[in-house]
C-alpha cells in the first residue's frame, strides 16, 4: 500500500485527482491540508483521511510516501523544499513556481533530495505528440523553419474562474492570467521538441476584462530555438474553437494536427500524402498524474523533471517580460 498526502485542494484539477486516487487500488490518502480549513475538511471528507495540523507536520508524517501539491502557485515555494528534504516524492501542479527563481530554487531542492518528481504537463502523452516526436527525431521533416503549437479554450467568456477557482485569474496569486496558464502547455511541447529557445518576444493581453485589467486572457510568443527554427505559440480563455492546435513545416515534409488528428506529408514516409490522417500512431499514455502514481508502485514512466519544469517557468517569465518591454528577451 503507498500512502499519499495533500498539501493544498485550490487548484481546479483536484477533483479529477481526487477521484484518481480513490479508484487507484493500492493507495490511501493519508492526509489533506490546506490554509482554507473548509476545503481541507472537504477533501479529507471525500478521500477518508484526517486534516493535518499544518504543512509542516504533513510534510513530516513518516507513514507518507508522497506529497502532491495543488495549492495556489504562490504556496509551493514555501511546501515543495519541505515535502522534498523530508524525502517525500512530489507530484506539484504546474506551474512549478510563481517566479523563475522560485522554480530554479524548488528544481534545485528535489534534485538535492532524489525524490521522484512530476507535474502536469499531460499532453506529451498523447499519441499525435509522441508521433511528432520521433519524426522530428528521425529527420522526417528535413530542415525545420517553422513550429507552431495552440492550447485555449472559453473559460473567460464562460466564467469558469468565478467562484471557486478565483485564484487562477489573480495573477498576484497565480503568478500569471491565460496564457501563462494555458500557454505553458504549448511552451512544454516546443521545448520538449526543440530545446530551450534562444530568445523570444510576445504580446499578451486582457480582453474582457471580467477578472480585471491584471489578468491577461490571451497571449501569443515568437520563439527563436537553436537551428534558425522559428516558434509560435498561443494561449487564452477567449477562444471559442480551437481545431488546429500545432504545425511543423520543413524543407522535406509538413504535420499539422487538426481536432486531434495528426496529418503528415513526407516523402521519407510512405504513405504520408497530407490528405488523410496518419494512423500509424503509439498508444496514448496515461494522464501525468496517473503517471506519477504508477512512478511512486516502482513502474519505469516518462516522467517530466523538476529542472525541466523550472526551464519553462524561466522562459514564461522571459516572454511576459518581453510583452512588457516589446522587445526581444533571452531566457
Amino acid at each position: 500500500m503507498k500512502r499519499i498526502a495533500v498539501a493544498g485542494v485550490a487548484h481546479i484539477h483536484m477533483p479529477h485527482f481526487a477521484k484518481l486516487l480513490k479508484e487507484r487500488p493500492g493507495f490511501e490518502v493519508v492526509s489533506v491540508w490546506d490554509h482554507d480549513a473548509s476545503r481541507a475538511e472537504k477533501y479529507a471528507k471525500e478521500l477518508g483521511c484526517g486534516v493535518a495540523a499544518s504543512c509542516e507536520a504533513l510534510c513530516r508524517d513518516g507513514s507518507a510516501d508522497a506529497v502532491v501539491v495543488c495549492s495556489e502557485t504562490d504556496r509551493h515555494k514555501g511546501i515543495v523544499p519541505l515535502a522534498a528534504k523530508a524525502g517525500k516524492h512530489l507530484f506539484v501542479e504546474k506551474p512549478l513556481g510563481f517566479s523563475a527563481a522560485d522554480a530554479l530554487a524548488m528544481a534545485d531542492a528535489v534534485r538535492e533530495a532524489g525524490v521522484l518528481f512530476q507535474t502536469g504537463y499531460f499532453m506529451r502523452g498523447s499519441s499525435v505528440h509522441q508521433a511528432l516526436k520521433k519524426m522530428v527525431n528521425d529527420g522526417v521533416f528535413g530542415r525545420i523553419t517553422r513550429v507552431r503549437h495552440v492550447n485555449c479554450h472559453h473559460g473567460s467568456l464562460g466564467g469558469w474562474f468565478d467562484t471557486d477557482y478565483r485564484w487562477m485569474a489573480d495573477p498576484t496569486v497565480a503568478g500569471c492570467g491565460a496564457f501563462g496558464d494555458l500557454g505553458t502547455h504549448s511552451l512544454d511541447i516546443l521545448m520538449w521538441l526543440f530545446g530551450k529557445p534562444e530568445l523570444v518576444t510576445g504580446d499578451i493581453r486582457t480582453i474582457t476584462g471580467r477578472y480585471g485589467e491584471n489578468c491577461d486572457e490571451t497571449g501569443t510568443a515568437l520563439l527563436k530555438f537553436p537551428g534558425g527554427i522559428a516558434g509560435t505559440l498561443s494561449g487564452g480563455w477567449v477562444d471559442v474553437m480551437n481545431p488546429v492546435t500545432c504545425e511543423i513545416s520543413g524543407t522535406e515534409g509538413f504535420a499539422y494536427v487538426r481536432n486531434g488528428e495528426l496529418f503528415v506529408k513526407s516523402s521519407k514516409l510512405d504513405g504520408a500524402d497530407g490528405s488523410s490522417p496518419w494512423k500509424e500512431l503509439p498508444a496514448e499514455l496515461p494522464h501525468a498524474f496517473t503517471l506519477f502514481l504508477d512512478a511512486v508502485e516502482g513502474k519505469s514512466v516518462p516522467l517530466v523533471t523538476a529542472d525541466e519544469a523550472a526551464a519553462r517557468n524561466v522562459v514564461m517569465e522571459a516572454i511576459y517580460r518581453a510583452a512588457r518591454t516589446a522587445t526581444w528577451v533571452k531566457p
